[in-house]
């Protein structure tokens, strides 16, 4: 049969990649990235400029088509390969990020009638401005006693579905009314390529709570929500809801040509990015918890049995691999906090050493804090720059640095973030085992593991626990891959099962991290601290973030 090949596209926050790997040894051939021309639309609307009011992410829909036709040709060129001999492709997708779209399946902010109005574009995973809908789902669902919050953790957060598609209607109810359905925008990708719009088991179960054997919350409850919405899931949510591992439909000739492909090459069902991250790790039994680190970082844990594990953005039977049931949890800000310190706080004479020194800002602060010793800066942080998902799931909280004195160097606080963003993990793995779940070995892919071992160390000693790094730099592109040959099946010299999949194509590093006693008994210490700021500040012992942050609203 000659060598098979499949394509994985990775949708992530700023760029889009594409990945073409061998099935015979998951070998990635090439890979090349795409940066969204419009990156992520938080202050204005492209063209118009109206002015986008806290907490609003959006994203231009037709970045994600760009990313298919200049990514997978470029993959293909590089290789050389021949399109017939790619037999799959899959993607992956950030979540829930969501659009409105017309009964031909288009996006309302490309039609002119509509693209004026902020509620007709994508809202990106990291939209927190449905906030207020987010807290009263919760306080119905805890006055109802309703038992599908319990698989969330006891809350839902405002990055998920009926949060964004409730705001929409509350603040634009003729861009509800002109929606045909709201479709999270993997499915509209995979609708692109197929010509038909199926929703995706993983998204539809992590974000838009929809259960394999309940299906999604009942209506009495949505009318009791807002009457408006009680057809909501017959309506703007209905379609299909299809496994992971299945193939959603084959390659149509005419976008085919413009990306290169044969037509009727399989096309996958959509895929979360982070979920997809976990057979590309070679992650398929339970007790190992992949860590999908960039920007954010989302957390994925396979069990045998359904339990409820406060702050859990999800329990998902079949949820990322068919027979386990699939636990997600995350902090909604990791390298974003690493960035946002760069740009918007570091001096000039760091900037001027980082360069005689021929170095990039991160790899020089990464250097001077490795001189430090565990709580030798005596800081101590609160990783809630972009809110807190696990296991508070409240956007409203914010971050601090505590300790800081005239003496204090660029690279403490740099140092003092990287911890911070560890002891959230250590929180969230703590909060695992508290409710039996267990936790036995760690894994990580992403960009920030391939970039600084620094943070991977730190992590290490935070959780006491040896953690592994995949071999893969485009970890999720390669397990949305893995789908894609799954898709085409073993007749076509394909998979027929993700599992079969991952136990041929994933690799980890041989080098892993392991605790350093004498870091781990310090970090003990602070994590202590950590943990009772956490509950200070996050268990309403003390709201002042959230009383701030209304007076800056108030003052805007």
């Amino acid at each position: 049969m000659g060598k098979k090949y499949a394509i994985g596209v990775d949708y992530g926050t700023q760029s889009g990649r594409a990945v073409l790997v061998d099935l015979s040894n998951g070998a990635e051939a090439a890979e090349h990235v795409t940066p969204y021309t419009h990156h992520v639309i938080d202050e204005q609307l492209p063209v118009s400029g109206i002015k986008l009011e806290h907490d609003w992410a959006l994203q231009h829909p037709l970045d994600y088509i760009e990313v298919l036709e200049k990514s997978v040709p470029a993959v293909m060129k590089e290789s050389g390969v021949n399109p017939g001999d790619v037999i799959g492709l899959g993607i992956d997708f950030t979540a829930c990020t969501m659009l409105p779209v017309d009964e031909a399946g288009q996006p309302l902010c490309v039609q002119d009638a509509y693209k004026d109005n902020p509620h007709s574009w994508v809202k990106l995973w990291k939209h927190h401005a449905a906030q207020d809908e987010a807290n009263l789902i919760n306080e119905l669902a805890a006055q109802r006693g309703e038992k599908w919050v319990t698989r969330y953790g006891g809350k839902v957060s405002s990055e998920w579905m009926l949060a964004k598609v409730w705001q929409i209607l509350n603040e634009s109810p003729d861009i509800y009314e002109a929606a045909d359905k709201m479709v999270e925008a993997t499915d509209w990708v995979i609708g692109q390529l197929t010509g038909s719009i199926v929703r995706n088991s993983c998204a539809a179960g992590y974000k838009g709570m929809w259960h394999k054997q309940e299906g999604y919350p009942s209506k009495e409850f949505y009318k009791a929500l807002d009457p408006r919405l009680e057809n909501l899931t017959e309506t703007k949510l209905r379609g299909e809801v299809v496994p992971l591992g299945s193939k959603a439909g084959e390659l149509l000739p005419d976008i085919a040509a413009r990306i290169g492909l044969a037509p009727g090459t399989a096309i996958a069902v959509g895929n979360v990015d982070a979920h997809a991250a976990v057979p590309g790790a070679g992650v398929v039994t339970p007790g190992k918890l992949v860590m999908a680190m960039g920007t954010s970082v989302c957390h994925m844990l396979l069990g045998t049995e359904e339990k409820e594990v406060e702050g859990m953005c999800g329990v998902v039977e079949d949820g990322i691999i068919p027979g386990c049931y699939g636990y997600e949890a995350g902090q909604s800000a990791v390298g974003d906090i690493f960035e946002w310190f760069v740009k918007e706080a570091v001096p000039a004479y760091v900037y001027k050493e980082a360069d005689e020194a021929g170095e990039n800002v991160h790899a020089y602060l990464t250097r001077k804090a490795q001189e430090l010793k565990a709580g030798e800066s005596g800081l101590l942080a609160l990783d809630w720059w972009n809110g807190n998902r696990s296991v508070l799931v409240d956007t409203d909280l914010t971050g601090t640095v505590l300790g800081l004195t005239l003496l204090t160097k660029p690279w403490e606080i740099y140092r003092a973030l990287l911890e911070a963003t560890a002891f959230g993990t250590r929180k969230i793995v703590d909060a695992f085992h508290s409710s039996g779940v267990e936790v036995n070995e760690l894994y990580a892919c992403g960009g920030l593991p391939q970039k600084n071992a620094l943070l991977m160390q730190i992590y290490a000693d935070v959780t006491n626990r040896e953690i592994k790094v995949t071999a893969s730099r485009q970890t999720p592109a390669l397990g949305a891959a893995m789908f894609g040959a799954v898709a085409a099946g073993a007749d076509k010299g394909g998979f027929d099962s993700i599992v079969e999949a991952a136990q041929k194509m994933a690799r980890v590093r041989e080098e892993t991290f392991k605790p350093i006693p004498e870091n781990v008994s310090v970090y003990e210490k602070l994590y202590a601290e950590y943990d009772q700021l956490h509950d200070y500040y996050g268990r309403g012992a003390n709201d002042v973030m959230k009383r701030l942050k209304a007076i800056k609203e108030e003052q805007a």
